[in-house]
């Protein structure tokens, strides 16, 4: 079994997290990671404060293995569920869009572990002093809000500017991924898009549908013009979101105000007229469901099939 230190601090067996996913990452789905030995994570962006409270208690319900929260750090409680989770006894915390350093002395002194996503070596660098215990270092592949830098870049170098232990996210959906993240220096890997077609994952079957038929020209970032880049499955909605932001006859008040919901409208409702789906580039290699079990073993199992085999590729 392949060991690393990511596994030693969270105390979970896989060095695999699941994705954070505003509006997707509930109890159900984090349990059934947690479970099959990695990290599962609930995300704070579900119908507010006391709704993410509850799901903590439910995934405590449904197992009795390590699993984290995910905080926005702009969401407008993110202030409310920095002291909510304190209360709740989580043990690991992974944030995005902004710094945690206003919550680390409260976090640290509740035995947190912080995990920020990051997506430059300048950001790792800050994180790392304000005491962050480990990285996601997140290439633009991913679904979701996206930097600028891609995986196979972006990983190395980080690990060479920090001393923290580094994940990485962003392309990878197999134990191919996985293994090459490590050779590349990180100690884990994290994993969203794969988890999206998981029986436990809750989104609209639209949804997955269109994520199994993707080609691996299916996605395409929009809002890139506006500061504020998202990788998405290329849909009705998508097209004309990019092409309005584009438009310099059409304000970007107006802009903002049609992807308003967007989200929400792809995960409850399946809406592909007024629906963002979030999917980074890995879409086109879904090719059917499975449990999340099976995604966490397929993913784990593989890597460490091909890194046994590595030395035969040596004469």
């Amino acid at each position: 079994m392949m060991k690393s230190i990511i596994c030693d601090m969270l105390g979970i067996r896989y060095p695999i997290f699941q994705g954070g996913m505003a509006w997707i990452a509930d109890a159900k789905l984090a349990a059934a990671v947690s479970n099959a030995g990695g990290l599962g994570l609930i995300s704070s962006i579900n119908f507010g404060t006391e709704a993410v409270r509850e799901e903590i208690r439910k995934c405590r319900e449904l197992t009795d293995k390590p699993f984290g929260v995910n905080i926005m750090l702009q969401a407008p409680n993110a202030a409310e569920v920095a002291d909510m989770i304190i209360e709740e006894g989580v043990k690991v915390v992974t944030t995005g869009a902004g710094s945690p350093s206003a919550y680390m002395p409260k976090w640290k002194a509740a035995g947190i572990k912080v995990i920020p996503v990051v997506a430059s070596v300048a950001y790792a660098l800050k994180m790392q002093d304000c005491g962050a215990d480990a990285l996601i270092a997140e290439g633009a592949e991913s679904g979701g809000h996206i930097g600028d830098l891609h995986t196979m870049g972006l990983i190395p170098q980080i690990v060479d500017a920090v001393k923290l232990p580094v994940l990485a996210a962003g392309g990878i959906f197999d134990g191919r991924g996985a293994a090459a993240a490590f050779m590349l220096g990180a100690c884990g890997v994290q994993v969203g898009t794969r988890f999206l077609i998981a029986d436990e994952c809750h989104i609209h079957e639209n949804y997955k549908e269109r994520l199994i038929s993707a080609s691996d020209i299916g996605t395409m970032v929009t809002g890139k013009s506006m500061g504020d880049a998202v990788r998405c499955l290329k849909t009705p909605f998508a097209k004309k979101f990019f092409k309005m932001e584009f438009d310099p006859n059409i304000p970007k008040e107006e802009v903002l105000k049609f992807g308003t919901g967007s989200m929400r409208k792809a995960v409850f409702d399946g809406n592909l007229s007024e629906g963002s789906f979030l999917a980074g580039e890995v879409a086109g290699m879904i090719k059917c469901k499975q449990t999340a079990k099976e995604i966490v073993e397929d993913i784990m199992l593989g890597a460490e099939k091909l890194l046994a085999n590595a030395p035969s590729l040596l004469k």
